[in-house]
């Protein structure tokens, strides 16, 4: 079987870490068996849906690096769609509704009132012919829902195992609008038919929608594709975090500084067995995805956990790959300068800070003038790797300093700061011109 997976996000904000989450499982899935990774739009609400955000969401999926093989927009498969609902017609599987959704309402309390069950009681299919042309003729246009067949419904789930709904329990769902509009369940089981979706990877609170899916997919002659449901994100306190997604979007993310390379390995090991740590690449992410790997408790999403992936990220980056973005920022000192600052980076943007510390301006911090003067004396002529343990090695002997009472003042004097990176490199990148003014008391 060739794996072809799809994510289909809606146009109608931007995508955060639950939408990418899902995104990078099938994508990871996908590159992992060589498949294909389909970018579908669902922009079947077309007042809400805006070009903007469509834009948004292909930007964000290309910063992460999780690119598709094949794009579609639902708004343009409307025919499609229609045909589809057109045989369900045929076949009494999709059948006109009149309610109101204030009767539907009063209704769902009557039925808790007396310990039943809240779902649609399907009223609509003992109407005659002649009241359904005399509704019609009152302006009242009805939605359609689809007939279900009232079964236990299997499956087996790439993460859950053997799952089952009874769809005895549920309300037979509305598939069309009254206004004519598609809801969501058609169109993606038609989709998925049409473009040969193997597997469909998703949260777990499509669990339920799993099995009326799998009857529609049934009713329209094609056969399901394979399920997998992982958990669902939790914060720190255990809470879902469903009502606060909206405020962890991806353009947030990007626009904060973080690396995408550590968003997707945060997204990829949360709820996993693998340990919560960056990786070099999204290929070797792809290499270690395995559903087997998944739990099935909530997954917790903590920020700092992203923070610390961020800078493990950065503290790996060769220089190669930091150039162009040194460059951009105008502080690209060369491969030793990354070399000794990288371990020091929360963000990127940081670097700038900590160029200034070798190319200035820096306004030295002296509070012992004395021992800084003897230590200005000692400075070696030649700056070469060993000058810092050799000049210190020299301080230490004229003063009897020792410990933090020898390392700090200096540092404060070369830097201006308390800490920072190590001082052995970042001395010969200050050189000794600029290092001599500083222990001088002059801001160079």
């Amino acid at each position: 079987m060739t794996v072809k997976v799809r994510f289909a996000p809606s146009p109608t904000g931007r995508i955060h870490v639950g939408n990418i989450r899902a995104a990078l499982t099938n994508w990871l899935f996908a590159h992992r068996h060589g498949g294909v990774f389909v970018l579908r739009i669902d922009d079947t609400d077309l007042e809400r849906s805006t070009q903007a955000f469509e834009d948004g969401i292909e930007t964000d999926l290309t910063w992460l690096g999780l690119t598709w093989n094949e794009r579609y927009n639902q708004s343009k498969r409307f025919d499609i769609y229609q045909t589809a609902a057109e045989r369900l017609k045929a076949m009494g599987k999709l059948y006109p509704c009149y309610e109101t959704g204030e009767e539907l309402d009063r209704r769902r309390k009557v039925q808790l009132s007396r310990g039943q069950p809240p779902i649609y009681d399907r009223a609509a299919l003992a109407l005659t012919p002649d009241q359904i042309a005399a509704l019609n003729a009152e302006g009242r246009r009805p939605h359609w829902r689809f007939k279900l067949d009232g079964r236990r419904v299997k499956w087996t789930d790439l993460v859950r195992g053997e799952c089952d709904v009874d769809t005895t329990s549920m309300s037979d769902p509305v598939l069309i609008r009254e206004d004519g509009a598609f809801l969501y369940t058609l169109p993606s089981v038609v989709d998925d038919l049409e473009m040969g979706i193997s597997h469909v990877v998703r949260g777990e609170d499509h669990v339920t929608n799993t099995g009326v899916q799998i009857e529609i997919f049934e009713a329209l002659g094609g056969t399901a594709p394979i399920f997998g449901h992982f958990s669902l994100l939790v914060g720190t306190d255990g809470e879902a975090l469903s009502k606060r997604l909206g405020s962890m979007s991806i353009m947030d993310m990007r626009d904060k500084g973080f690396e995408p390379l550590a968003v997707t390995s945060h997204l990829a090991r949360l709820g996993t067995s693998d340990p919560l740590e960056a990786m070099a690449s999204l290929e070797l992410l792809s290499e270690s995805f395995d559903f087997s790997k998944l739990g099935r408790a909530p997954a917790r999403y903590d920020p700092a956990d992203l923070e610390r992936l961020n800078a493990q990220v950065l503290h790996a980056m060769p220089y190669g790959q930091a150039k162009p973005r040194l460059e951009a920022l105008g502080v690209d000192l060369g491969e030793a300068f990354w070399l000794a600052i990288r371990t020091n980076l929360a963000m990127f943007t940081d670097v700038t800070e900590l160029a200034r510390l070798v190319a200035g301006p820096v306004t030295p911090m002296i509070e012992d003038a004395d021992f800084i003067a003897q230590a200005l004396a000692l400075l070696p002529t030649e700056f070469d790797d060993n000058v810092w343990s050799d000049w210190v090695g020299a301080v230490k002997t004229a003063t009897g300093a020792k410990g933090k009472g020898l390392f700090q003042p200096l540092r404060r004097a070369l830097t201006g700061m308390d800490h920072g990176p190590e001082m052995g490199p970042l001395l010969v990148l200050i050189g000794r011109e600029r290092a001599a003014a500083r222990l001088a008391g002059q801001t160079a």
